[in-house]
């Protein structure tokens, strides 16, 4: 996560969190473009400061001062105030002109309070910290050269140093907020882009691992009609259904998941129930599936039942392995192994013969990116369990996933 500039903070990366009193100066005297909350924040601190200079104008007319004094405060007093409208600009130094310039003139006070303010908001304690200690230093020559006696200059002194104090520490607090508000928003934007991730990974792996096995079953029976034309009519009509209903589950099944990525029904209203996903009980009929298209497969479930989204990880990784045999492997013998116990894990082991997994000894060889073991692995870590792959020294390909079955399941959670 990025942290906020310190040299600046630029309008376009968070002025939505930030009001513009915390924005950069627009770089090298660029122009600044104010929006409607900068033209009144803007006139606010304009206002404020001719009100503090007009009140230091009534006590400075209390004290009859010389007359060419009086013109050089006034001129420079409503200068000042003018000034305030570039402290977007050039915050630093305006800050620093306005500090000297009140070393002995009065009515520049109002104005520099709000540059001092500006720099504290708009800089970090490097750069502003300096500019504070400035103002400080000027209330000396300003206590000894106006003409005061030394009671009123004890006050004035204390005066001062409290005022420049309070107002830096005010802006120091409005910083650190306004920062602190824009690091949340910073890590809840990643926070919901993270879980927009996390989603879109889920439903892409669903989708491959339901089209999948639905697809390689089209791919095997059509590889069955294209290799076999002088197959008996009866066989040929029982690919060509096979084909048809794999056809239409794959449909089903692709619009179960653009429904998902919609999140609600074509009207907006009612959102898009999902089917009914499988479970450890649905594992025999997969295997049954594989059968009539044509594969060897023995199974040996030793285990009735598991919570459901438990049983629902372990028939799609027993399902992917079963595709990834299918692809590689054609018509060898698989067999699958099903075993647990509740308070340990539930394990399955998917094997079949190396030797037939060469793409060389099978015909129509369904191709394959190499995700499906991939994403079986990211499935059962997600689970908090793991999954190995690969050769025996027995000359098999096998597929082994673990996945803890805690005590804490109630009898409504096994399917």
């Amino acid at each position: 996560m990025t942290r906020p500039r310190e040299d600046g903070l630029r309008a376009h990366e968070y002025r939505w969190a930030l009001p513009s009193v915390l924005l950069g100066d627009g770089g090298a005297g660029g122009r600044v473009r104010r929006s409607t909350r900068d033209w009144i924040v803007d006139t606010a601190m304009f206002l404020f400061a001719c009100g503090l200079t007009f009140l230091s104008m009534v006590e400075l007319d209390a004290q009859n001062q010389p007359v060419p004094l009086m013109a050089v405060e006034q001129v420079t007093g409503a200068l000042s105030c003018v000034s305030v409208w570039l402290r977007r600009r050039w915050p630093v130094g305006l800050a620093v002109v306005l500090a000297v310039l009140s070393s002995y003139l009065e009515l520049v006070g109002g104005a520099a309070v709000v540059a001092l303010f500006t720099v504290a908001v708009h800089r970090p304690f490097k750069v502003s910290g300096p500019v504070t200690l400035l103002n400080l230093l000027t209330l000396a020559p300003y206590v000894v050269l106006r003409p005061q006696s030394d009671m009123e200059r004890g006050w004035a002194a204390a005066l001062g140093v409290a005022v420049v104090l309070t107002v830096f520490a005010w802006g120091i607090v409005v910083r650190a907020r306004r920062q602190l508000v824009w690091s949340l928003r910073q890590r809840a934007d990643g926070a919901a882009e993270e879980a927009k991730r996390l989603e879109r990974e889920r439903i892409a792996r669903e989708m491959h691992d339901v089209l999948a096995h639905r697809i390689s079953m089209l791919s095997l029976h059509a590889g069955a009609l294209e290799f076999r034309p002088d197959a008996p009519a009866a066989e040929i009509a029982r690919a060509a259904g096979a084909i048809r209903t794999n056809a239409h589950l794959a449909l089903q099944d692709l619009r179960e998941v653009i429904g998902v990525l919609r999140h609600s029904a074509p009207d907006g209203d009612e959102v898009v129930p999902d089917r009914p996903q499988p479970t450890l009980a649905d594992l025999p009929a997969l295997v049954e599936e594989c059968r009539h298209a044509g594969m060897d497969v023995q199974l040996d479930q030793r285990v009735a039942g598991a919570p459901e989204g438990l049983g629902r990880n372990l028939y799609r990784i027993v399902q992917e392995a079963l595709t990834n045999a299918r692809k590689h492997a054609g018509a060898v013998p698989v067999r699958v192994v099903v075993a647990g116990e509740r308070g340990k894990e539930l394990s399955v082991e998917v094997s079949n013969p190396l030797w037939a997994r060469q793409p060389a000894r099978i015909p129509g060889r369904i191709p394959g990116a190499g995700a499906g073991l991939i994403g079986l692995t990211e499935r059962a870590e997600l689970a908090g369990g793991r999954l190995e792959h690969g050769a025996t020294p027995q000359g098999e390909f096998v597929v082994r996933a673990w996945l803890p079955w805690p005590v804490e399941t109630t009898r409504e959670d096994d399917t």
